[in-house]
């Protein structure tokens, strides 16, 4: 059994996290590590787990354990790392940004893998350590990496993708509370959001003179959760022949899929799949890519890593149904 650990227990992507352990046939939950809820029970906080573990959040690190996920905010993974002795064995899975760029990527003797499995998966099964990608980052890469694989973007790319509440986080904000994001609608960080860095990052992997120009607006939605994400670009080449090179690109991917269906959430969310939709109009291609931000965007992509690096089967624990009804 994998002996985990979880740190930064109390936010949604840990509880989402821990709800997939907890039924994870080869994994065994050591402690969940949480300073603001040290001593009550996990269920306490994360509800949904009501009748699921007995669980206690704890105040003690325990560093004898297999895997360590850090569910910290963004820029506090590198603090901890770096004021708490981890025996290198430890394999690390952090969830924020903080190792996720080629300039951070080793940190106190650990090099850090950038964990989306359908780009890196070979890299992934013999790494040590794992940045988690970002949500708005996996499902925009997903969607556009084949086309940039194959130098098939002659134009820039236009992009808006509507994200949950929950992607903000736990922590409330103007934009967070119900009487402001419900029946509401907003942009925020126009053609700037932090995750065009990672984007950018993986398509100059394919082609490193990407010379165009991803025109990405992330809009809120009046939702709990999930990304929809629509890109579209000019081009004069065949359907048919994207489509096939979509399916030769994700052939492999346990947890992506190309379908000939029109997309909508209810498919996605509560699952760890990725759902792309490829048409055209006229001399415009048009791809839709879907996720659950806090699975395949979260919690079920570093669970499906950890899958990877431990060499079981890659959809464990993730095979989920979505809430269609």
């Amino acid at each position: 059994m994998i002996q985990v650990g979880i740190i930064g227990g109390a936010g949604y992507t840990a509880g989402e996290l821990i709800r997939i352990l907890l039924n994870h046939k080869k994994v065994v939950i050591k402690y969940v590590y949480s300073t603001s809820n040290a001593g009550n029970k996990v269920s306490a906080i994360h509800q949904d787990l009501v009748g699921e573990t007995d669980l206690i959040f704890s105040s003690n690190i325990n560093t004898n354990v297999d895997v360590l996920f850090l569910c910290l905010g963004h820029g506090k993974s590198r603090n901890f790392l770096a004021n708490t002795a981890i025996s290198l064995s430890t394999k690390v899975i952090d969830l924020s940004t903080d190792f996720r760029y080629k300039n951070d990527a080793i940190f106190q003797g650990r090099e850090f893998v950038y964990g989306l499995p359908e780009l890196h998966k070979e890299k992934i099964r013999n790494a040590d350590n794992i940045a988690n990608p970002g949500c708005f980052a996996t499902a925009l890469q997903l969607g556009m990496l084949p086309l940039v694989s194959n130098h098939l973007i002659h134009d820039d790319l236009h992009v808006n993708a509507v994200t949950g509440a929950t992607g903000a986080g736990t922590s409330l904000s103007k934009t967070s509370h119900f009487t402001w994001r419900d029946n509401n609608y907003s942009y925020y960080k126009p053609f700037d959001h932090q995750h065009l860095k990672e984007i950018y990052q993986s398509v100059t992997q394919y082609q490193e003179d990407f010379p165009y120009t991803i025109n990405f607006i992330p809009i809120r939605g009046s939702f709990s959760r999930g990304i929809y994400a629509t890109m579209y670009t000019q081009f004069f080449g065949d359907l048919e022949d994207v489509i096939s090179i979509y399916n030769q690109f994700y052939k492999d991917a346990e947890l992506t899929f190309v379908t000939n269906q029109e997309l909508h959430l209810k498919q996605v969310v509560n699952t760890s799949k990725c759902l792309i939709h490829i048409s055209k109009y006229n001399n415009k291609l048009l791809i839709t890519s879907c996720i659950d931000n806090l699975l395949k965007g979260a919690s079920g992509q570093a669970v499906q890593n950890m899958n990877l690096m431990f060499g079981i089967d890659e959809s464990e624990g993730l095979k989920l149904k979505g809430t269609y009804f």
